[in-house]
């Protein structure tokens, strides 16, 4: 595993957004199409989490999500960030937060 300086990693912009809405990706198994609200704008993220997590159990909770990662399309529907997970043997398992914080929170 390579290090990275302090400064690269302040350029990374991690915040906690609430999803608002979660739906699965059509033509893939593994995809979640999520409508994530940071407070001051909503964005769509896909997340590969459809094997592990019901559309029910993720919305109207808050996760950490990397905001500033460059756009993607996923069979034909862009992601406009990361949610972040941890990777137990390939399964993703997310994060909780053990007190209220408000979307859009910054994560340092």
């Amino acid at each position: 595993m390579d290090n990275i300086t302090l400064e690269e990693f302040k350029k990374l912009d991690i915040r906690i957004g609430k999803v608002l809405s979660a739906e699965k990706v059509e033509g893939a198994d593994k995809l979640l199409k999520l409508e994530v609200d940071f407070a001051t704008e909503k964005r769509q993220i896909v997340s590969g989490i459809a094997q592990s997590y019901s559309l029910e159990s993720l919305v109207g909770k808050k996760f950490p999500f990397l905001v500033n990662l460059e756009p993607r399309t996923f069979k034909g529907v862009e992601s406009q960030g990361m949610i972040l997970a941890a990777d137990n043997n390939g399964e993703p398992v997310m994060f909780s937060l053990d007190k209220e914080v408000p979307e859009g929170s910054i994560v340092k």
